[in-house]
């Protein structure tokens, strides 16, 4: 929707021209079968011993060109037998190849309905296991160091658009962007292209200590979905069509899915396996090995793998598709092609790999998004170490000036040839953005996507901020802005001013950043000093270090939930974030609050005295390190793209009564790790192990306040059947454990599979305790704790426990949990057992 809208509405010289100038040869024609005269899709079509190829498509036809003197051309696929065709060096060749079937070189093989498939004393299985015990030998890690480049290009298009919509004449306009020469699962479609990345790479690796650097040498990029205001599509991308198809790994990782390769160490466990064919290449025998998933709802591939039967067992090719009764949303169909050739020693090397997909909200009608990912890997160098300082550099790095726009750069440097309307999608697009219509369209489209009108040096919003409600406020009316590089790429302000008709109160929030970077405070790397003012409402418990959200205000509550505070927050701040996502931040904060709404502050003297507020002065660290980290940037905030590393946080805030007349001195220092283990067939674990430590005599307000959470809806980081201000500590450690199934389970009962519903297990538990000290039971001078529905408590020497069950993807969007409290049951008010929503809509 949000990318159809706008359409309703000088060192790199000298190396083109030496290249423009060199022999190019090219090569065109067709490839049909020997017998029956059909087309062949998708043959392997390269000049032989180079790196230079490309496919022929669902017609056969094939277009290959390429600098240099070329003489022959080699065509294969799987199921043939291959053909090299002598060709003229730097001449334009046009070629009509036949290929014919490879010979069988097996014996007929009855299958009889009532026989059930077995691993023992199949030879389809026999020949799979020696592959998989020679992958060591055969996959590219095996080398002690290792060096190739690889060529890049990811392309996203739009297809089976409404025919009213093309032939429109709001449209019309735009009918230059379409593209009517491709085809997707065998039909003609016509397609609107939106995003076409290409990169150069050079590839490093040294095994012991193991180390791996991509050094970025030169890319192109334009898309029209810039306006969406995220930064990091290609990353994302990347992830959703396979980052590295590497089958040598037990697990692929796309779609945002784990895989299991089908020579995995356990594949014959997952996978069935027959032998459909045998190939004569020059000296070498070829085996076709046909694979299907014993289960077609787990996270397997189907397809065919050609290995060698020499005493190597190494994979020549694999062709994998997904059945479509694969537990994921969305997908309509995937399909792989990976490509290995032969190097001096015998050893196969990774020369090609190709990743198509589409999506669309139906499964078989409407508009779809279809991708296609191609990699070209070339240059192979076996054990050359570089210097040993090199290997000490950064794992990501750009060489300068590595953003070329010049297609003619592309056209020489690209390892196949574009199809004449692909090549033409640079022009196309950059036509596009210099239209004064589609720039009105993509404003509106912006800020309903982003949140924030822009109006160029400033922005109005976040619009989704305008009105909120709640008890203590009524009807809330927000106005909020910021300013934006164009008014100045070093200092930024961002503000809000908001009114509440039933407290009657105006809140505001103002705030400057002062970049050191000339990046805005909301894009990575941040390197920034920040002063800002706030006078707000929220609930105790939560924190406005990070940034002030409405959200939980807003929600739906069971039980009471009428707690407040008024906050006067100062806060002067520097944050640094690293290239290797390392960060910390540095805050002097001045913090005065006021009980609002049912909330007391009341001591512990023997007239409960009312207190008006509580002043607090701290000097802030907080930590973060995710190895690994992979993002993408929005208007708002990031969004990690989870992955298997662990994510490391801790924060010490250190209260005086030095500074400013605070009124209490204390040390509160909290720590978390979090990891997603993937498992495979059976889906992921998110674990969280987290503590929290609080040093000094302070009132409760001031105490660790167990994150609860009452809305109906379920929140992963909090305790989802605890009240508001029913627990604190001084000093508590915990684990939260969520496991997805991903349908393991379900998926294999009859009539449930067809829901393609997900399973999820949740167990939380917190174990602390509360010292006397800060306990207004036994210690004077300390704030009574709240009257609550549930009544506040010290967390106890018996740990707080929580289990939950819950069914996901209903209506491909929707997760049903039922929490169970498992301990605390004798509190007054308390449900032991819950229901809550969420809504999450994913692959």
């Amino acid at each position: 929707m949000f990318i159809l809208i706008p359409l309703c509405g000088a060192a790199q010289q000298a190396d083109s021209t030496k290249i423009k100038n060199a022999l190019v040869t090219r090569v065109s024609g067709q490839v049909v079968d020997a017998a029956s005269g059909q087309p062949i899709p998708f043959t392997s079509v390269s000049f032989t011993g180079s790196s230079h190829g490309t496919s022929s498509d669902q017609q056969g036809k094939f277009i290959l060109s390429a600098p240099g003197a070329f003489n022959s051309v080699t065509f294969s696929t799987i199921g043939y037998q291959p053909v090299t065709k002598a060709v003229k060096p730097g001449k334009a060749n046009e070629l009509q190849v036949r290929l014919s079937i490879s010979q069988k070189q097996l014996k007929e093989v009855a299958v009889k309905g009532n026989k059930r498939y077995r691993n023992k004393g199949n030879p389809a299985v026999e020949l799979i296991q020696q592959v998989i015990n020679h992958k060591a030998q055969n996959r590219m890690e095996s080398s002690d160091y290792l060096q190739y480049d690889q060529y890049e290009r990811t392309g996203l298009s739009l297809f089976n658009i409404s025919p009213k919509l093309i032939n429109s004449q709001a449209f019309s306009k735009y009918s230059f962007m379409l593209d009517s020469s491709q085809k997707i699962n065998g039909k003609a479609q016509v397609l609107l292209p939106v995003f076409f990345s290409e990169k150069l790479f050079q590839n490093y690796y040294r095994k012991s200590p193991e180390k791996t650097i991509q050094v970025l040498n030169a890319q192109n990029e334009i898309n029209i979905i810039k306006f969406i205001d995220t930064v990091g599509v290609g990353i994302y991308l990347n992830r959703l069509y396979g980052n590295n198809i590497d089958i040598y790994s037990n697990n692929i990782f796309i779609i945002t899915n784990q895989f299991l390769s089908p020579i995995a160490d356990h594949a014959p466990d997952f996978y069935q396996f027959f032998i459909t064919d045998t190939v004569q290449s020059g000296n070498q025998k070829l085996v076709d090995i046909r694979f299907i998933p014993r289960n077609k709802g787990d996270l397997l591939f189907e397809g065919t793998l050609r290995v060698t039967l020499d005493d190597r067992y190494a994979v020549v090719s694999c062709e994998m598709n997904i059945d479509k009764q694969i537990n994921i949303n969305f997908l309509r169909s995937l399909a792989i092609r990976v490509d290995f050739q032969q190097y001096p020693g015998g050893r196969y090397y990774l020369s090609k790999s190709v990743v198509k997909a589409d999506f669309g909200i139906l499964r078989n009608r409407g508009m779809g998004v279809f991708g296609e990912r191609t990699l070209f890997y070339s240059g192979y160098k076996l054990n050359a170490p570089l210097a040993p300082a090199f290997y000490q550099g950064k794992s990501l790095q750009a060489l300068p000036g590595s953003n070329i726009p010049d297609t003619s750069f592309w056209a020489h440097h690209r390892a196949d040839t574009l199809p004449p309307q692909q090549a033409k999608v640079y022009a196309h697009i950059n036509r596009l953005e210099g239209m004064p219509s589609f720039k009105r369209a993509s404003w509106i489209t912006a800020t309903i996507g982003q949140g924030y009108a822009d109006t160029g040096p400033v922005q109005i919003g976040p619009i989704g901020n305008f009105f909120y409600f709640n008890d203590l406020e009524g009807p809330r009316f927000e106005l909020g802005g910021r300013t934006t590089p164009k008014l100045n790429k070093t200092i930024y302000f961002e503000g809000y001013a908001a009114y509440g008709t039933k407290d009657k109160r105006v809140k505001y929030d103002l705030a400057t950043y002062f970049s050191l970077n000339n990046l805005p405070y909301y894009r990575f790397p941040n390197d920034y000093f920040k002063v800002s003012y706030l006078y707000d409402v929220n609930v105790p418990g939560q924190d406005f270090s990070v940034g002030n959200s409405q959200t939980t205000l807003s929600s739906f509550h069971s039980g009471m939930a009428t707690y407040f505070l008024y906050n006067k927050i100062f806060a002067l701040s520097y944050v640094k974030d690293f290239e290797n996502h390392f960060s910390y931040n540095l805050t002097l904060k001045t913090w005065d609050q006021q009980a609002a709404g049912t909330l007391l502050y009341e001591l512990n003297d023997a007239n409960n005295s009312l207190i008006p507020g509580l002043n607090t002065r701290e000097a802030d660290l907080g930590l973060r390190y995710a190895p690994g980290e992979q993002i993408i940037q929005g208007t708002f905030n990031r969004r990690t793209i989870v992955s298997k590393y662990p994510i490391f946080t801790a924060t010490v805030k250190y209260g005086s009564t030095g500074i400013f007349n605070g009124g209490y001195t204390y040390t509160n220092i909290g720590a978390t790790i979090y990891k997603r283990f993937y498992m495979s067939q059976l889906g992921y674990a998110d674990i969280t192990l987290l503590g929290g430590l609080v040093a000094g005599k302070v009132p409760f307000p001031l105490l660790n306040i167990s994150p609860a959470n009452q809305s109906i809806a379920y929140t992963s980081n909090a305790y989802n059947a605890m009240d508001y201000l029913e627990f604190v500590s001084d000093h508590d450690v915990g684990l939260n454990f969520t496991q997805s199934f991903s349908g393991f389970f379900l998926n294999k009962i009859p009539l449930i599979d067809r829901l393609k519903l997900r399973e999820y297990l949740s167990f939380k538990i917190l174990y602390g305790g509360l010292r006397k000290e800060n306990n207004p039971l036994y210690s004077p001078n300390l704030f009574q704790f709240p009257v609550t529905s549930t009544g506040t408590y010290a967390l106890g020497s018996t740990p707080y426990m929580e289990a939950g069950v819950g069914i996901g993807n209903i209506f491909k969007i929707m997760r049903i949990d039922l929490v169970r409290r498992l301990t605390y049951l004798d509190h007054p008010g308390v449900s032991p057992s819950l229901i809550k929503v969420s809504f999450n809509p994913d692959f």
